[in-house]
């Protein structure tokens, strides 16, 4: 069953001038690619361990009830080892600054990014808000308290 589009707004600033708006690259993608809103010509150099916050020349406003997850590219982490750090990253639905990305080199080799470079994708989901309960005890399950690595025994 298709779900419904969620439509959001996208502001595009002016250092994002000129980049490409997010957008699907197939039909049945599920995330949208950010790219750098750097200044032509000067790359962001990320040394081997190090890290970056990338801005994309971007912000969202997202309706009620949704979130946007910002998730690394594949292609990025395999090919130079470049990782969004705090994956996946949350963009709330209440905020309305620049999204920016926080880019980690994994790999013992500097890497630059460049403008246009497309650096993450994000990812638009439903999100709900818990009400807290506070109780004496839980309620008992046929896994209990096995932690990591527990479901995976034979």
């Amino acid at each position: 069953m298709t779900q419904p589009a969620v439509t959001i707004k996208i502001e595009q600033l002016p250092h994002g001038k000129g980049l490409a708006l997010p957008a699907y690259e197939t039909a049945g993608a599920a995330g949208m690619d950010l790219r750098a809103a750097l200044p032509e010509g000067t790359p962001v150099i990320i040394g081997p361990m190090g890290r970056s916050l990338i801005p994309t020349g971007i912000g969202i406003e997202l309706p009620t009830g949704f979130e946007a997850q910002i998730r690394p590219r594949s292609g990025l982490a395999l090919k130079y080892g470049v990782t969004v750090l705090n994956s996946p990253g949350t963009i709330d639905c209440d905020y309305r600054g620049e999204i920016k990305v926080i880019l980690v080199n994994l790999s013992d080799c500097p890497v630059e990014i460049h403008r246009d470079d497309r650096i993450a994708q994000m990812v638009v989901a439903a999100s709900a808000q818990a009400n807290i309960t506070l109780v004496d005890a839980l309620s008992l399950s046929k896994r209990g308290t096995a932690g990591f690595g527990s479901t995976g025994k034979r």
